[in-house]
């Protein structure tokens, strides 16, 4: 069995983990980090400790009527993409322990490849 990191535990959802192949199981925010564990596998789990957590980045859509998804962007590891059946309820609990100038918003498609373009015309002009 899986220790947790927590010692209270804020919020308990379904949610699903998008590493790869889509995984379904429960996310649990609590006073130490923000964990994922597999309904399936119980040897697949994800802990991020807050200590841990450099930025939280935020899929908004329809001017923030539906939030898609959120990852988490650590120090060490990259990002961690989930998604749940209420993200806002999830995205505050995490506010609680992640100030709110490292919650940002994700590109949007356009902005993304506005940016490829303009590095693409970046690098033909050297």
């Amino acid at each position: 069995m899986v220790q947790s990191l927590n010692h209270k535990v804020d919020l308990v959802m379904d949610g699903n983990s998008h590493m790869g192949l889509t995984d379904y199981g429960k996310i649990m925010v609590g006073d130490k980090g923000f964990e994922f564990y597999d309904d399936r596998n119980v040897k697949n789990y994800i802990q991020i400790p807050w200590t841990e957590v450099e930025r939280v980045v935020v899929s908004v859509m329809f001017r923030g009527k539906w939030i898609p998804r959120f990852a988490f962007k650590t120090k060490k590891n990259g990002m961690f993409t989930f998604s749940s059946k209420d993200p806002k309820r999830v995205l505050r609990a995490v506010r609680q322990y992640i100030e709110p100038e490292r919650i940002v918003k994700s590109l949007t498609f356009f902005q993304v490849l506005r940016r490829s373009f303009k590095r693409k015309g970046d690098n033909y002009l050297k």
